[in-house]
């Protein structure tokens, strides 16, 4: 049972793969699922409080047991930021003018600019400008502010603000959601590696930003995401550096990201291909390890933002 998942919804996400995408369903609920084990009795209770005030919440935990109600709907909310692009959810597709607003669930815009922040760079000096200022960065800085019970944002907006920060901190934990390379081949940049095409070890061609966004599967229901991020090899078997968990500041996340993007998304044989890069055994082991630590890390940081503000 998939508890409320919007199959389709999420097949045309993937099919149609843009920058506005991490990690698909299974990475974003796997993050939230290692977070939540890790949140305080405090925070896990104003956070379980917090969802409820989620439109999705009643399909979220329809025929879910009552001892799990709590855990599968704040998985499940991980997703809901991809969930609101399918048209049938009645949020507005975006114009042409990010907004940085934060008015709760009364807005009723896509926002697919929040999901990234594209650090652009050239390697063979072809030209670019600055990206646009609202985006993953500056709507982390403003949800993570608004948390807190000593700030004057309503329910309602810490709801809305923190089922963000669930998606959006595994959003810019993706290296490809903190990258943008500008070249010959693409002027106008490749839109977090949409527009390069690579051939992995299954025999498909696919985009970059695809190949790395689908690491941790698709179209699972939560009680299997949660499985996964149990298992044997699951990312919360995972050994995570307690110091730079504890570093909250979405500048730094993203640079990080950045460093990690430039380095391996954009490793060779992609760097110096033009067509299709065939990717080697060793890319692709080095996009899995990084993936999985990445996952890790940003399922740390989840927690600990919401410790922060919610003790």
């Amino acid at each position: 049972m998939r508890y409320g998942f919007v199959i389709g919804s999420l097949l045309s996400f993937a099919l149609s793969s843009t920058s506005a995408l991490a990690w698909w369903d299974g990475g974003h609920m796997q993050v939230a699922a290692v977070a939540y084990s890790k949140l305080t009795p405090a925070a896990k209770a104003k956070a379980d409080a917090l969802i409820k005030l989620n439109p999705d919440y009643p399909g979220w935990i329809a025929g879910v047991p009552d001892d799990k109600k709590a855990q599968y709907a704040f998985v499940r909310a991980a997703v809901w930021a991809d969930d609101i692009k399918d048209p049938a959810h009645g949020y507005i597709k975006d114009d042409d003018t990010p907004t940085g607003q934060n008015i709760g669930y009364a807005d009723k815009n896509m926002h697919r600019y929040w999901h990234f922040k594209d650090i652009r760079f050239s390697t063979d000096g072809t030209p670019y400008s600055d990206a646009d200022p609202i985006n993953a960065v500056s709507q982390m800085k403003l949800f993570i502010a608004a948390l807190p019970g000593a700030s004057s944002a309503t329910d309602d907006v810490r709801s809305y603000d923190m089922v963000w920060l669930l998606h959006l901190i595994g959003d810019i934990h993706q290296p490809l959601h903190a990258t943008e390379r500008f070249s010959a081949i693409n002027t106008d940049g490749d839109r977090g590696g949409n527009e390069v095409n690579v051939m992995p070890a299954t025999g498909e061609t696919t985009d970059l930003h695809a190949y790395w966004d689908r690491m941790f599967g698709g179209y699972v229901s939560v009680p299997g995401a949660i499985f996964d991020a149990n298992d044997k090899g699951g990312i919360s078997k995972l050994q995570v550096d307690s110091t730079k968990a504890k570093v909250l500041d979405p500048d730094v996340w993203t640079q990080e990201s950045f460093v990690l993007g430039r380095k391996f998304a954009y490793g060779e044989p992609v760097l110096n291909e033009n067509t299709v890069a065939v990717l080697t055994r060793t890319y692709e082991t080095d996009a899995r390890n990084v993936s999985r630590s990445q996952a890790a890390l940003a399922a740390a940081r989840l927690a600990n933002v919401l410790n922060a503000a919610f003790q």
